[in-house]
């Protein structure tokens, strides 16, 4: 299920400050939970958790910057969100 009311489309910078909250350079998995959650998806938990396991190659709990490219490849193909990269 697409997150409902997503804008048309966002760059990488825009997704990652509307996950990141704290605007400590990391996503973690409670940081995207809540962001899907106010998109209003089910199953935010669930969502969360398997974005960061695929996402988080070096396995500490976050998404870094190195490792962004494929949360918003988790979020283009799970999530129905339209992020380009400019």
């Amino acid at each position: 299920m697409p997150i409902r009311s997503a804008p048309c489309a966002w760059t990488v910078e825009e997704f990652k400050k509307w996950v990141d909250v704290n605007g400590d350079g990391r996503i973690s998995k409670a940081e995207l939970r809540q962001a899907i959650r106010r998109r209003g998806c089910w199953f935010a938990t669930v969502r969360a958790g398997r974005a960061v396991r695929r996402a988080d190659r070096d396995h500490n709990g976050y998404v870094d910057d190195a490792e962004l490219e494929h949360l918003v490849a988790f979020a283009r193909e799970h999530l129905g969100m339209n992020i380009s990269a400019r």
